[in-house]
């Protein structure tokens, strides 16, 4: 399923997915956090929240928010967690200086950090952060599992891994409702606000394609990451996963 959704990408261009996802966010960034109120109708704010509260319970002193956007994650666990430093990383520089901006109007350029990179090769240490979190971000990365990996790598052994990410829910009542809603309204409203047609439909397509639940659990395993576990939120239109760097085992003496 992985395979299917790096297949998908924003406009179908000879562009890698990278690219497009990074031409993507340049070109909706002005408009993504009130496109993004106006989809969830403000519910994305308490999903980010229970996120939030999870990572929290780890008291970490150094998290890395990767595909961190305009920053409102960042800006979240900054608030929750008063000791603690964020570093966001993100492909697209528009999202980012939008983010960075929040920031300063937030008075918190001293706790969080954005920069450019790429989720696939980030340019930190191993072992270098308490915890990492990533919101909306994973079913737009090139390669899910190097994706997974290389976040497993800069996680310190036992710290924790927390993604949000957008799903397809599974009640047979719910589920025709939410592809009216994705398929139909979703597109409708980012041609009025975004400008960009093509970004609104992208978002149903790989929402669809992206693995979810047990399938998103297996892929996380894979990556290094055990205690392993799903939150589905708000009838399964979003879920959370966690997990837990699998620490070293010691080599023994010979």
């Amino acid at each position: 399923m992985n395979e299917e959704v790096e297949k998908i990408t924003p406009y179908g261009t000879e562009l890698s997915k990278g690219e497009q996802v990074e031409q993507m966010f340049d070109s909706i960034a002005p408009a993504y956090d009130f496109m993004n109120r106006a989809m969830t109708l403000g519910i994305d704010k308490l999903w980010r929240k229970k996120a939030v509260k999870m990572v929290a319970r780890t008291a970490p002193k150094k998290i890395l928010d990767v595909a961190t956007g305009t920053g409102d994650l960042a800006l979240t666990l900054a608030r929750a967690i008063p000791d603690c430093l964020i570093t966001g990383v993100d492909l697209s520089e528009g999202m980012i200086a939008v983010g960075r901006e929040k920031i300063l109007k937030a008075g918190l350029t001293d706790r969080i950090t954005l920069e450019a990179a790429d989720c696939l090769a980030l340019p930190f240490q191993d072992d270098e952060f308490d915890a990492l979190t990533v919101a909306y971000g994973v079913r737009n990365f090139a390669d899910i599992p190097a994706g997974l990996k290389e976040m497993n790598r800069v996680i310190r052994p036992g710290g924790m891994v927390c993604i949000i990410e957008l799903s397809t829910p599974v009640n047979p009542v719910i589920k025709p409702f939410y592809r009216l809603y994705t398929r139909g309204i979703i597109p409708l409203l980012g041609r009025m606000i975004s400008k960009d047609t093509r970004a609104y439909t992208y978002l149903p397509e790989s929402i669809e394609a992206v693995p979810q639940r047990e399938k998103m659990l297996r892929l996380m395993e894979q990556a290094g990451f055990s205690t392993t576990a799903f939150r589905p939120l708000t009838f399964g239109v979003c879920t959370i996963y966690t997990g837990i760097k699998t620490p070293s085992k010691p080599t023994s003496a010979k």
